[in-house]
């Protein structure tokens, strides 16, 4: 959308979701004029001063509207501000604050005190007086589009600027499957051993979509490996044998499948600081993350805790008023942690108290999403769980908070978005997915191929 170039001058209408969603997504639509309705000022208003995440993106998109329209006149204002300008762009847009409670009714028989309908309103009166020039309303309230365009509003869009794929059945997975066999695939190749690790050399045109510490499996089940890698005219592999792939193991836990394998692979890999899970409920993201990072913490020793943290139902909004410390707090939202700890300790003599010995030996903390803003955190590892339910800023907060030695696994199903503001395209995991499928630091690992319960894989069929 706003990333489209045209000569034709539209104007865009956002929905206050929208500045929400991006505080500055006002300044992405190149040379087209922004129009903000004096509704969506008044609900930034009454968002800024609540006691959640999201009052801090009303601010901040106050204070970036402020900053473009401090020096102007109310005549300039109604005529349009010139918005900064980026790059070589020539023709910059304006942005204009529209006072929509003195437009005339444009929808007839819909309450015009709601605030969607006044926004809908403005849209429709602007497509009236300014035609021929498009006009087009821009919100992530899927209901409140299907209302514009019954009311008459020709032009509705979402805001797709910060959409790196259409659709996500074309998520990057973070391995390949090669069909058949690997070695017929490859044909020549020259191999080098490097100590006790054998490395493989191949054509680049055997796989020209390759991404580095993307895993490489066959359908024969014969060969496992990973890139490691990546030259004009060849890639790097390593060889990790499918079979000896599928002997890893942490804290008593074998991987079910290759798919857990290379999930476990990439997890107990010190030399990886970002490791993304995704996959649906009960493929064993959560299980598998806890069960590396105890092997990590207390056997290896390689790193000194492990913080635990997701965000809230309510879209990270804040932990309340519930008696104890915020690990206490936190407790009912982690309790797949407990359960994965419970079941990683199930066959000991006194489960309980195992639990409870390993919580303080491994040093695990509960955090709040919110208290990780303005920290540093250093030598641990962290598991964001749930994070399809974040956005991207909130997942570069937490990202930007992992200090020096410091592990970062984010896991999440996108068939479970819980937030009002996100779809599965727009969901921050989807979108650190493909941020960082080419970082040499980081790994993917997509668990669709999990064989779960009878009951679950039943359910998800059939309900």
């Amino acid at each position: 959308m706003a990333r489209r170039k045209s000569k034709e001058k539209k104007i865009y209408v956002l929905d206050t979701n929208i500045l929400l969603h991006e505080p500055f997504a006002f300044l992405n639509f190149q040379e087209h004029d922004v129009v903000i309705p004096m509704t969506v000022l008044e609900e930034l208003d009454h968002i800024k001063d609540r006691n959640k995440d999201v009052s801090r993106d009303a601010r901040v998109a106050i204070r970036a509207l402020e900053d473009v329209l401090k020096d102007a006149s109310p005549d300039q204002m109604l005529q349009g501000v010139a918005m900064p300008r980026s790059g070589e762009q020539k023709n910059g847009g304006h942005l204009f604050i529209v006072n929509d409670h003195h437009i005339t009714d444009e929808i007839p028989g819909l309450p015009g005190g709601e605030n969607d309908h006044l926004i809908i309103n403005t849209a429709l009166y602007l497509q009236r007086e300014k035609s021929p020039t498009k006009v087009i309303l821009v919100t992530k309230d899927i209901n409140m589009r299907l209302k514009a365009k019954g009311a008459g509003l020709k032009l509705v869009e979402d805001y797709r600027t910060d959409q790196l794929i259409d659709d996500v059945r074309f998520l990057y997975k973070g391995y390949y499957k090669f069909p058949g066999d690997f070695w017929s695939q490859v044909g020549e190749c020259r191999s080098e051993n490097e100590g006790r690790e054998t490395f493989h050399y191949v054509n680049r045109s055997v796989l020209p979509n390759a991404y580095i510490n993307e895993y490489l499996i066959d359908e024969v089940e014969g060969f496992a490996g990973k890139v490691t890698a990546i030259s004009d005219k060849e890639i790097r592999i390593i060889d990790f044998g499918y079979e000896r792939l599928m002997h890893r193991h942490a804290w008593g836990i074998h991987p079910k499948n290759i798919y857990q394998a290379m999930a476990m692979q990439a997890l107990l890999d010190p030399t990886m600081d970002l490791v993304i899970l995704t996959g649906p409920a009960g493929c064993g993201k959560t299980l598998i993350a806890l069960a590396a990072a105890l092997e990590l913490v207390i056997e290896k020793g390689v790193y000194d805790k492990v913080i635990v943290t997701r965000n809230t139902p309510e879209i990270a909004e804040s932990i309340g008023f519930l008696p104890g410390t915020e690990e206490e707090k936190m407790a009912p939202w982690l309790a797949a942690i407990t359960d994965s700890l419970e079941v990683l300790h199930k066959t000991d003599e006194h489960p309980h108290a195992s639990v409870n010995y390993i919580m303080e030996k491994a040093n695990i903390q509960f955090k709040s999403v919110n208290f990780m803003r303005g920290r540093s955190i250093q030598n641990a590892i962290v598991i964001l769980d749930e994070c399809q339910n974040l956005s991207a800023a909130q997942l570069k907060t937490i990202i930007t908070r992992c200090g020096e030695g410091t592990k970062l696994i984010c896991s999440g199903n996108l068939s479970q978005i819980d937030s009002n503001y996100l779809t599965a395209v727009t969901s921050g995991l989807t979108y650190i997915v493909e941020r960082f499928k080419n970082f040499e630091g980081s790994t993917t690992i997509n668990l669709n191929g999990v064989v779960r319960s009878r009951l679950a894989s039943f359910a998800e069929a059939n309900l």
